[in-house]
């Protein structure tokens, strides 16, 4: 189940990223899920206004569900411009700017931008010439052509920018969203570091092969992308319990995302008698009712997130193997044991 809520953010690019987990306008993450969930939309405006959002009980039916957004909130302020730059003879001053799309706000943070030269050298190479992290920056740079890439996240813009005799103003379209992402089962929180998600391109259901464009996403990152349709994974511990669906992000909007696993935890025991201590050096398997291995771990009491259902259990010590079946109720973690008998 996945519950969503968001807030309201064009040329050819070279391929950047970068990624924190402190705050929107410096995170960017990934996510995948095919479980029930509901959603709420806000804007996203600056790191400032992300703050934690309410989440509701989900409906334990499979499948996402995006409110539509609400009213646009009032827009960001104009980045504080800069002092002039001293320009030195024969250099020209290029001042940029990025938006969230024609007619949106100006983003006022969070931004990574790339001039490179116009033209490659003798191995095809486009050389940087100046990098800057400012809103609103001012470059100085000598009469010519140049390719101007600018970063939010992991979603960009470019252009190629001729500088004469005069100061050059460009401003930068970045149709882009940010999502934020948390598991839980029923109206129960997972931990951090206990769930990940990864983040597709396109629709679950598109059979094409693709490679997740974020990895490894953790609870409260928050991943900036562009606007369009994504899928996300979400991993609730080693074992079985994998959640899909798709998503759609929008420009200049955040969506918290919270994915509902059906599973529980499942603690395994091999003892001597009911209640007993757990026998070590225990090898177990794990297994569907068909005779698929979810499974496989050694030790006296392991521990395993299960989907909810069936299960066959065997566990070998010492040469003998015993067996018992079990079944897992989404949200109920308890102790399964194995009589060594």
């Amino acid at each position: 189940m996945i519950k969503i809520e968001k807030n309201g953010m064009s040329g050819w690019g070279f391929g950047t990223s970068w990624r924190s987990g402190a705050s929107l306008a410096t995170a960017m993450v990934v996510f995948l899920a095919a479980a029930p969930s509901s959603a709420q939309v806000s804007n996203l405006m600056s790191p400032q206004s992300i703050a934690s959002v309410p989440v509701m009980p989900g409906t334990g039916s499979p499948g996402a569900t995006i409110v539509a957004p609400g009213p646009t909130l009032p827009s960001a302020p104009r980045p504080v411009a800069q002092a002039a730059p001293v320009i030195p003879a024969g250099h020209v001053a290029l001042s940029v700017a990025a938006r969230y799309g024609d007619d949106a706000p100006l983003i006022s943070s969070g931004l990574i931008w790339r001039v490179f030269s116009a033209t490659p050298d003798a191995s095809g190479r486009y050389h940087l010439i100046k990098q800057d992290k400012a809103a609103a920056p001012t470059f100085v740079l000598p009469p010519g052509n140049y390719v101007v890439d600018a970063s939010f996240g992991l979603a960009s813009a470019a252009k190629e920018v001729r500088l004469h005799s005069e100061t050059v103003h460009e401003t930068f379209d970045i149709p882009a969203g940010g999502v934020r992402l948390e598991g839980r089962v029923g109206d129960v929180r997972i931990p951090t570091g206990q769930i990940s998600f990864d983040i597709y391109p396109g629709s679950q259901f598109d059979t094409s092969d693709r490679r997740p464009i974020a990895q490894n996403v953790m609870t409260g990152d928050v991943v900036l992308l562009p606007k369009g349709t994504y899928y996300i994974q979400s991993n609730y511990g080693d074992g079985n319990s994998v959640v899909r669906s798709d998503i759609r992000v929008e420009a200049a909007k955040l969506t918290d995302i919270v994915v509902t696993h059906r599973a529980a935890v499942i603690t395994l025991k091999l003892v001597n008698e009911a209640g007993g201590e757990a026998l070590a050096n225990t090898q177990w398997t794990v297994l569907t009712p068909g005779g698929d291995v979810i499974k496989e771990s050694i030790g006296a009491f392991p521990r395993v997130v299960l989907a909810e259902g069936d299960y066959h259990l065997i566990a070998r010590n010492e040469g003998k193997t015993y067996q018992r079946d079990f079944k897992v109720v989404t949200g109920v973690d308890r102790e399964v044991e194995v009589l060594a008998r």
